[in-house]
C-alpha cells in the first residue's frame, strides 16, 4: 500500500518534533543557577532544619548552590505566593510544611491557588504530635484524659501554638472524636505554649515529639498517646490516639518539596530524584531522626493526593471550631 506523500511528510514531521522535544529536555542545562529553596518560618522550626539537612546534599549533587531563603509571614503564605509566581523553571523551589498547604487555603483568603498555582514534587518526611499533661491532671491513659473532661466540663485548658496552628488544630479534632470539651488557650509559638503546661497554667498540648521528650523523662509533663496512625519511632512504648479507642486518628506533620505549575517535567523529575537520593545519606538520616523526623516519601501524584485529602479534612474541622485566622 503506497502512503500519500503529504501523510508521510506530516508523520516525519511528527517523529522530529518528538525527537527535538526529547532531545532538548535531555540536553537542557538545569540548573544554570542557585537555586532558592524557600522556606515559610523563620529559622529553627522543623520546615528550616529539614532545608539545611537536605540543601547541602542536593548542592553536592546537582552541581549547584541549594540556598535556603527563610520567608516567614501570612502563617506560611508568603512563602508560598512568592513560589506560585516565579519562574517555573526549577529554580525557586518551595519545602512546605503540610498544613501551609492543606490547611491555610480554608483559613484565609489567598490571592492565589495552591492546587492550581503550586505543582507537587516529592514528599520527604513526616512527624507527629505526642499528647501530653500537666502531672496534675488525673490521667495516666487517653480514656482517663476523656473521663476526666466528661465529669467536669470545661475542667481542661489546653495550650497551642497559636489560632489555626497545627497544634490547635489536632486538639480541635480531638475534642471532636472524644466527644468532649476543652478551653483553647493560644499562645505566640510552640515553645511558650509547652511552657505554660510545664507551669501548670494549662493542663495539656499536643506537641512535637522530639521537644517534648527530656519533660517527660524528668517527670515534669507525662505522655499519653501520639498522633499518627503508626507508633512514633521516637517513642515506640507509647500507643497512638487511634489505638486508645479512636480508630483512624491520624494527625501528622509531613513536609513536601514543591515548584511553580507549568515547570518542565525533566526538572520536577530531576529535583524528585535529587531529593529522594538525600535522603539515603546515613548523616541524613541521623539529623532527621534527632529532631523527631521519619523519612516519608511520595511521588509528585501521591503527594497531591494527600494535599487533597487532608485539606477537606481540615476545613471540616475549622469549619465546625468556628476557627479564624488571626
Amino acid at each position: 500500500m503506497r502512503i500519500p506523500s503529504h501523510l508521510l511528510a506530516m508523520a516525519c514531521g511528527a517523529l522530529v518534533l518528538v525527537g527535538a522535544t526529547q532531545s532538548d529536555a535531555a540536553d537542557s542545562p538545569y540548573p544554570t543557577r542557585p537555586i532558592r529553596l524557600l522556606v515559610p518560618f523563620a529559622a529553627g522550626g522543623g520546615s528550616d532544619t529539614l532545608a539545611r539537612i537536605i540543601s547541602s546534599k542536593l548542592s553536592e549533587s546537582m552541581g549547584q548552590t541549594w540556598v535556603v531563603d527563610n520567608r516567614g509571614g501570612a502563617g506560611g503564605n508568603l512563602a508560598s505566593e512568592t513560589v506560585a509566581r516565579a519562574e517555573p523553571d526549577g529554580h525557586t523551589v518551595f519545602i512546605a510544611l503540610s498544613t501551609v498547604i492543606t490547611v491555610n487555603p480554608t483559613l484565609y483568603k489567598l490571592p492565589f491557588s495552591i492546587e492550581k498555582d503550586l505543582q507537587s514534587v516529592v514528599m520527604l518526611a513526616g512527624a507527629q504530635y505526642i499528647l501530653v499533661v500537666h502531672p496534675s491532671v488525673a490521667a495516666k491513659t487517653v480514656a482517663e484524659l476523656v473521663n476526666v473532661a466528661k465529669q467536669k466540663s470545661g475542667a481542661l485548658n489546653y495550650a497551642s501554638g497559636g489560632t489555626g496552628t497545627p497544634l490547635h488544630l489536632a486538639a480541635e479534632l480531638f475534642k471532636k472524636r472524644a466527644g468532649i470539651q476543652m478551653t483553647h488557650v493560644p499562645y505566640k509559638g510552640g515553645g511558650p505554649a509547652a511552657a505554660s503546661v510545664l507551669a501548670g497554667e494549662t493542663q495539656l498540648l499536643f506537641a512535637s515529639v522530639a521537644s517534648s521528650l527530656p519533660h517527660i523523662k524528668s517527670g515534669r509533663l507525662r505522655a499519653l498517646a501520639t498522633t499518627g496512625a503508626k507508633r512514633s519511632k521516637t517513642a515506640p512504648e507509647l500507643p497512638t490516639i487511634a489505638e486508645s479507642g479512636y480508630p483512624g486518628f491520624d494527625v501528622s506533620t509531613w513536609y513536601g518539596l514543591l515548584v511553580p505549575a507549568r515547570t518542565p517535567s525533566y526538572v520536577v523529575d530531576r529535583i524528585h530524584n535529587e531529593a529522594l537520593k538525600a535522603l539515603e545519606h546515613a548523616d541524613v538520616q541521623k539529623a532527621m531522626a534527632s529532631q523527631g523526623l521519619e523519612i516519608e516519601t511520595g511521588n509528585g501524584a501521591q503527594m497531591a493526593a494527600r494535599m487533597k485529602a487532608e485539606t477537606a479534612m481540615w476545613a471540616g474541622v475549622i469549619k465546625e471550631a468556628g476557627i479564624k485566622a488571626q
